[in-house]
């Protein structure tokens, strides 16, 4: 399955994220702000990144645009998942170069397809 990096400074988000994706047999890679997201993405090279979007420090907005900028990690497809449920964040986290966008609380059919859809292409 796949290797995952999940971003986000809530433990609790963690743990259920985290859960639910070595449920369906995926590798699961942590950091808890944007900046060693970015840094963890560049060391392991994780198939996909799950972003959230309001960390303290560099933001998922800012850590995304770095993700996808970079020759050595442009290639990780990052879906941001985010309470920010704005159109213009949804919007704004595309230009940053996010390959999707899902709202919290996430439900772990969603989640578990939208990593199949990005991964497939």
């Amino acid at each position: 399955m796949a290797r995952i990096l999940i971003v986000d400074d809530s433990p609790t988000e963690m743990y259920k994220l985290t859960a639910m994706l070595e449920k369906h047999g995926h590798e699961v890679l942590k950091a808890e702000n944007g900046a060693d997201g970015v840094a963890l993405a560049r060391q392991e090279k994780p198939d996909v990144v799950l972003m959230d979007i309001v960390m303290p420090g560099l933001n998922g907005f800012q850590a995304t645009r770095q993700l996808s900028k970079d020759a050595d990690t442009s290639h990780i497809p990052v879906i941001i998942v985010t309470t920010k449920d704005q159109e213009t964040d949804k919007v704004w986290g595309k230009r940053q170069g996010a390959r999707d966008y899902l709202t919290k609380p996430i439900e772990e059919d969603t989640l578990v397809k939208t990593i199949e859809s990005v991964l497939a292409g």
